[in-house]
């Protein structure tokens, strides 16, 4: 008897903890159009699959009334399961436990998951929903988020971090999804900012909604902190799964790899004449790649960021691969500050997790004007050339078309130790094109020409020459800084080729604590 009212007991607590803050405040949310926290967690993971932990954790304050305010779980549910089979972590806030505020014993059962995935290495996500710090508990909660920030720090480059933003996310809660691999915001419901309006209008005098402040949109397009967005919660789950089946458990892994129904060897002569033969006139190099790819799967990150520049997931072959190309058709593919640090960390997270990189160029140079230099265009430059020089996995470079001056250099060239470059045959390789460098090489004797048609001659004879010299891969490819001139149409099995070649790759850099990038 006395058993039966234990399980009673059990069943009856378990029931309460999976109720968070009552049927009511479920129901708010619901007529909101978001889902509970363990509602997200089960369509994030294989049906099934969640093993909860720390369900009947509570908070120990007291004051300010929060002794009448005890909830089981203490505004999150933590735990682990599995996505398509493979092991994660994941913590949901539930907003509807105090606003899903973060207590001292929140932290701990976030801390919890943290170090589970850190000891069996396995990715964590965070499902974020929550009004920030709990001020009843003062500094036990800013304690609280100092170590969910240190346990990201260490995690970093070991497994893989996401962050997952369903609801408000302001204050001191912003650093954690900061300091995570990738970012998504729901473009309803989410937001994210260090200070919301209020305070700004009181300090700035500023007038600003939330949306304008904070919100998806300003993320995905302006600062680039989100790298996903997604219309519903559904659509942001369904995303992050498809993320997880890209990349590895940790970093002591190698990278995935499906089975393959798309013919290695498959050629597209269409390729031979997707580059327009004048060099001004653009195209979308997303068109290449979705040629080349294992059946066209392309997962875009930093879609709508800094669109000169092209990053995302693709598989060669089944195995999965890291995608950054210059775009030709948003501001001719130049490099600038955003590009370049977009760039960089894509590639610093391939090479922490053993994720070959695929490079496609076509870059006419890096910016210029007073708004780049005074935002730091050297230093943001200097991070991209950093992560493609310190990167150690298989870097295979195709030069699609234009390779002029630093930009070329920071594109993976040969000396950044790319392991195989290789350029399509109306590539050009060169300092600068022909019409600046003339301008600079004949300036002497263009100032002695007075007569304009006498000019105008001598400047298209000395392009002729300048583009005869640079307007093809083959002086480059003369001093081995390209290993062949390939056909357009063979580029996926060439690549394919060179990725089988280099599985067996080992570089490691010299021993030191860590580097100092150019931050």
């Amino acid at each position: 008897m006395e058993n039966q009212e234990n399980l009673k007991k059990l069943i009856a607590k378990r029931a309460e903890a999976q109720l968070g803050g009552g049927q009511k405040s479920i129901d708010a949310l619901h007529a909101k159009g978001k889902f509970t926290a363990r509602e997200r967690i089960n369509l994030l993971l294989d049906e099934g699959s969640f093993e909860e932990v720390d369900m009947f954790v509570t908070h120990r304050c007291t004051d300010f009334g929060m002794d009448k305010k005890v909830f089981l779980g203490d505004g999150v549910a933590v735990g682990s399961g599995t996505i398509d089979g493979r092991l994660v972590f994941v913590f949901a806030q539930d907003s509807t436990v105090i606003g899903g505020s973060l207590s001292e014993t929140m932290a701990q059962k976030i801390c919890h998951v943290m170090d589970m995935a850190m000891k069996l290495g396995a990715p964590i996500i965070g499902l974020n929903d929550s009004g920030g710090a709990r001020i009843q508990e003062g500094a036990n909660a800013l304690a609280g988020y100092a170590e969910i920030f240190e346990r990201n720090i260490l995690a970093s480059g070991v497994v893989p971090q996401i962050s997952v933003i369903m609801g408000p996310c302001a204050g001191g809660a912003v650093y954690s999804p900061a300091l995570t691999d990738f970012v998504m915001m729901t473009e309803e419901n989410s937001y994210m900012f260090i200070t919301g309006p209020t305070v700004v209008k009181a300090v700035t005098g500023e007038d600003v909604t939330v949306e304008e402040l904070g919100g998806a949109r300003i993320h995905a397009t302006k600062s680039g902190v989100t790298h996903f967005t997604a219309p519903t919660e559904e659509d942001a789950l369904k995303e992050v799964r498809r993320l997880i089946s890209f990349i590895p458990q940790n970093n002591m892994e190698e990278t995935p790899v499906v089975e393959c129904t798309d013919p290695i060897d498959r050629a597209d002569e269409g390729l031979n004449d997707v580059v327009p033969a004048n060099p001004n006139k653009p195209y979308n190099v997303k068109d290449i790649i979705y040629n080349i790819i294992d059946n066209g799967d392309f997962m875009e990150v930093h879609q709508d960021f800094a669109k000169n520049i092209v990053c995302g997931f693709a598989r060669f072959n089944g195995q999965s691969t890291g995608i950054i190309a210059n775009q030709p058709n948003w501001l001719a593919g130049v490099l600038d500050c955003d590009a370049s640090r977009k760039a960089a960390r894509f590639i610093r997270f391939c090479d922490a997790f053993n994720i070959p990189i695929l490079t496609l160029v076509d870059v006419p140079g890096f910016l210029p004007g007073t708004g780049q230099e005074y935002a730091g265009i050297i230093d943001h430059g200097a991070k991209l050339m950093f992560a493609y020089g310190e990167a150690t996995v298989p870097k295979v470079t195709v030069t699609l078309r234009k390779s002029y001056g630093g930009a070329h250099i920071v594109m993976s060239c040969k000396q950044l130790r790319g392991d195989f470059n290789y350029a399509w045959p109306n590539a050009e390789i060169a300092v600068m094109g022909a019409s600046g460098a003339i301008g600079i090489l004949e300036a002497k004797n263009l100032k002695a020409i007075e007569d304009p048609a006498e000019k105008a001659k001598f400047i298209a004879e000395k392009e002729a020459e300048y583009q005869d010299k640079f307007a093809s891969p083959y002086q480059a490819a003369s001093r081995g800084y390209i290993d062949d001139v390939i056909e357009p149409r063979d580029t996926r099995f060439r690549i394919i080729r060179a990725f089988q070649t280099l599985q067996t790759k080992r570089v490691t850099n010299p021993l030191k604590k860590h580097s100092n990038i150019p931050l």
